[in-house]
């Protein structure tokens, strides 16, 4: 159900990391506890973002969450088309990143969960 290639946090945000590059979006966990996803508050390119911190929010017709850095670094890019369609996090959540991140420090993801342990921390 979780692809195998992305490793994941137990706040439920997922990391792809390709070289120095990261894209970071929400679990399908995630998307199911929220709802259907109205909104989302994504920081500017430029920003630098720390292992744990907030960087943005998302709001669902549920409740406004956090959404929290797997990994620190600055912001390169920001996926403009799904802050003007939110809705496609609920559709494809794996598929919907919505920073991308020079990573300043690749040893930061060791310490996330890959996909089986995610599948566990989530029954």
């Amino acid at each position: 159900m979780y692809p195998p290639d992305l490793k994941y946090t137990k706040d439920h945000e997922w990391v792809r990391i390709a070289g120095s590059e990261a894209r970071v979006g929400i679990t399908d966990y995630a998307q199911k506890q929220l709802g259907d996803v109205v909104y989302l508050e994504l920081p500017d390119v430029g920003r630098t973002v720390k292992k744990g911190e907030v960087f943005g929010t998302i709001e669902s017709v549920k409740a406004v969450s956090d959404l929290y850095a797997p990994v620190s670094g600055e912001v390169t890019e920001v996926n403009t088309a799904l802050t003007a369609k939110p809705e496609a996090v609920n559709k494809d959540p794996h598929g919907s990143w919505m920073i991308a991140v020079k990573v300043a420090d690749p040893n930061e993801a060791s310490d996330l969960l890959d996909a089986a342990k995610y599948t566990e921390l989530t029954k």
